[in-house]
């Protein structure tokens, strides 16, 4: 782990991610392995869903989803509000990807999310393997375009590698 620059804990690179079950927008169970289960994942954590940061975040990659997916990885966000805010967030926004609930912020604390003095919730996001290795990680708070160039990197990153998928495939498995 290493120091952000409010002094908060955050994952580092190499890492193991910490496995987790959290309920989703629909109010059913998901586990940290179920998500990774094909494929690498996006995990992002956000303050809070309907706020103008967090919904320009969210709207930023729902508008790179085609191309998060094109090359075999997922996207699941974390925020502190219940599974019915954020169906509405999703459905409201048209979000292709899984939100999940962490009232208590169990898992925004195991990932380094919490905010300062334990209040609110730090933007990050998070590129983690099937094996659970973190492989990248970004914290910008209000600098939503960092996280956009994050994405996009790691969706450049795939591409070079040849794990661009045509379509009908299957997201491929690292």
């Amino acid at each position: 782990m290493r120091l952000t620059g409010t002094g908060r804990l955050m994952l580092e690179v190499g890492n193991r991610a910490p496995e987790f079950v959290l309920q989703d927008h629909t109010g059913c169970d998901q586990s940290l392995s179920g998500l990774l289960s094909d494929g690498p994942l996006l995990l992002y954590f956000y303050p809070a869903d309907f706020t103008p940061g967090c919904t320009k975040e969210a709207c930023t990659i729902r508008d790179l989803h085609t191309d998060i997916h094109s090359v075999g990885l997922s996207v699941a966000g974390v925020s502190p509000q219940e599974s019915a805010s954020h169906a509405r967030f999703r459905s409201r926004h048209s979000l292709p990807f899984t939100l999940l609930a962490d009232p208590d912020k169990v898992v925004t604390r195991m990932y380094g999310a919490n905010g300062p003095l334990g209040i609110g919730v730090r933007r990050c996001t998070y590129l983690v393997d099937q094996d659970r290795t973190i492989r990248g990680a970004v914290l910008a708070d209000f600098r939503i375009d960092r996280h956009r160039a994050f994405i996009e990197n790691a969706v450049r990153v795939r591409e070079m590698a040849g794990m661009k998928l045509l379509p009908g495939d299957q997201p491929s498995v690292s």
